[in-house]
């Protein structure tokens, strides 16, 4: 018998109603170069449909902290404080500059897990990462090389080499990242920004990626290992620092730079929840259209205990828009 406390109902299709609201709010943005606005759109949206959620939730990834951030800071008090208790991820905007610009991939997302499961990367706020899909779980290994990783990976998926897509952020930091991947004879399938969204294709059919690889968010790899889990893929991650004074402080508060945080290291409970509402066009789910009736969007939710993945699309009348997107 599951304790009262824990998630024992579907609130990822709950928690898809917080990811509409800030896809739509941010997509009014979309293109006009801003992504300030459209962040702190999704922001408020997000917000605000997040207090009426039945839930005891606190903030473990946010928009920063409490100084920083007036809402969905770390550490705030989430939901109507209800039953269950829960940690919550939240990336209103994942690819803020991909919505700036009208560019494909932006999506608003949303993690959720019993209380006290999700890493806290505290002031690490970059990892290395290699992500994977159900097929290559278990063909992975962060410390191995490149070339090895798509060796075995190549082998899992009865593939040639030649046929990998490896997602890379495009950063400078990563040249010599791309240089292995090619020499391996594997595609870079390069991102400018939004890896959850890189690291979620990796677990879906004909995206066109089958790996993720490189050096990207720390609270960007825990919202993506809460997909994963549902998905059957696989994430492992390295903490990493950007500067001595970054390692130092990490190590104070006991983090370290050598351990392997695995799947369930990042994501510890086997009922964790996952939402994504489609801000721009992407590889698996359509941006926010605005019509005449309102808006459509495309949402992807997944539950790891069922191991249940839904694609929704919704319409949204626009007199019940404007609750969450008043002033825009």
């Amino acid at each position: 018998m599951l304790r009262p406390n824990k998630p024992d109902r579907n609130l990822a299709l709950e928690l898809i109603r917080v990811t509409e609201a800030a896809a739509i709010a941010a997509a009014r943005w979309a293109g006009r170069g801003d992504k300030n606005a459209a962040d702190g759109a999704a922001v408020d949206a997000m917000r605000f449909v997040l207090g009426a959620v039945p839930m005891d939730g606190i903030v473990v990834i946010g928009e920063g902290e409490k100084d920083e951030a007036p809402m969905l800071y770390n550490g705030e008090n989430i939901g109507n404080g209800s039953p269950p208790a829960v940690d919550i991820a939240v990336d209103p905007v994942d690819g803020t500059t991909l919505t700036a610009k009208g560019l494909p991939g932006a999506m608003s997302v949303i993690a959720l897990a019993e209380r006290g499961t999700m890493f806290d990367p505290g002031p690490s706020y970059y990892m290395k990462k290699i992500a994977v899909g159900p097929r290559g779980r278990g063909a992975i290994d962060i410390n191995a090389s490149v070339a090895d990783n798509l060796t075995e990976l190549a082998k899992r998926l009865k593939k040639s080499i030649h046929e990998l897509g490896v997602v890379v952020l495009d950063r400078p930091r990563h040249d010599e990242l791309v240089g292995e991947i090619r020499d391996a004879g594997a595609r870079v399938i390069s991102i400018t920004d939004g890896d959850v969204a890189g690291a979620v294709a990796t677990a879906w059919p004909n995206s066109g990626a089958d790996c993720l690889m490189g050096i990207g968010g720390t609270p960007e790899g825990v919202i993506a290992a809460a997909a994963l889990k549902g998905l059957g893929g696989e994430i492992q991650g390295i903490l990493h620092a950007r500067n001595e004074e970054e390692r130092l402080r990490a190590e104070e508060l006991g983090y370290s730079f050598d351990t392997v945080l695995t799947t369930d290291h990042l994501v510890a409970s086997d009922n964790c929840f996952f939402s994504a509402t489609a801000i721009t066009d992407g590889e698996f789910l359509r941006g926010v259209r605005f019509t005449d009736f309102g808006a459509t969007t495309q949402s992807l939710v997944v539950r790891s205990r069922s191991g249940t993945v839904r694609t929704i699309e919704t319409f949204h009348r626009h007199d019940k828009l404007q609750e969450f997107t008043t002033g825009l």
